[in-house]
């Protein structure tokens, strides 16, 4: 999955702010359905990454509860844009 992809699936447009408040919430809503019901792993991933994105990821530890691996590699994606935010993309 792509980012271009799943932006133009649930937001019609690869630049959300470009959506009025109400569209940009009727969108934000498909992707928490989307990421509830998909069963696929790295579909289920991608999506918490774009929820992560928006500032509407739930935890790990809630979002990948039956999934030790996702999980893990959602903790680990956290801590990675944790330090990228904190050091800047020079100190990796």
């Amino acid at each position: 999955m792509e980012l271009d992809g799943l932006l133009q699936h649930f937001f019609g447009s690869e630049d959300p702010s470009t959506l009025t408040e109400a569209a940009f919430a009727r969108a934000l809503e498909q992707v928490k359905i989307g990421f509830g019901v998909e069963r696929e792993p790295g579909r289920r991933f991608a999506l918490w990454c774009l929820l992560d994105a928006l500032g509407e990821a739930p935890f790990p530890a809630d979002a990948f509860a039956k999934e030790p691996l996702l999980k893990a590699a959602a903790e680990d994606y956290l801590k990675a844009a944790y330090r990228l935010e904190r050091d800047g993309p020079g100190d990796a």
